[in-house]
């Protein structure tokens, strides 16, 4: 209980000593004319980039980010894997660099499902691929989105791994 008692009178005293009246604004005076040395060393200019590496005519195989052609989706699912947002950016800095290149987005699906279905499914895959280039500023001219379904499968087997390669949705470029 005494201990208790010293506590609570130290830390009354602590801020009692921390609390002070208003004081007007200290107001900063002028700094002196010079205060460190000019230096006789000039600063060297930075190199800049006078090209746009996206409108190099090899750039879709220079560039790792657009060496990526495949955007790979879930299991029954047209929503863009965070994985491949820096992928369709890419893409899209690339086309608006390029006004006459024109790409061509194919949505796959694995075999399950009818083929409806997989036809369906595989057209909002492609769909959103293109969206997202369009909200990326490419113009709508340079991008069609068609729908392959289950038909072009990049892998065979009947087992998830041959399922998750065919669920895709593939860039491919053309003039």
């Amino acid at each position: 209980m005494k201990k208790s008692l010293i506590v609570t009178a130290t830390l009354a005293a602590l801020l009692a000593a921390c609390s002070s009246t208003p004081t007007a604004p200290v107001q900063e005076k002028a700094p002196a004319q010079a205060a460190a040395p000019k230096s006789d060393i000039a600063p060297k200019p930075v190199a800049v980039a006078k090209t746009d590496p996206f409108k190099d005519a090899d750039a879709l195989n220079k560039i790792p980010l657009l060496q990526k052609r495949s955007i790979y989706f879930d299991f029954d699912s047209f929503a863009i894997p965070l994985d491949y947002v820096s992928v369709i950016e890419a893409h899209s800095m690339y086309l608006k660099a390029n006004a006459n290149a024109k790409v061509l987005i194919q949505g796959n699906t694995d075999e399950r499902g009818s083929r409806e279905y997989n036809l369906a499914l595989g057209q909002k895959r492609a769909d959103a691929v293109k969206n997202n280039l369009k909200l990326l500023g490419v113009k709508e001219d340079q991008v069609e989105a068609v729908s392959l379904g289950e038909e072009k499968p990049k892998a065979t087997g009947n087992d998830e791994a041959a399922w998750a390669e065919n669920r895709r949705a593939d860039l491919v470029y053309g003039n």
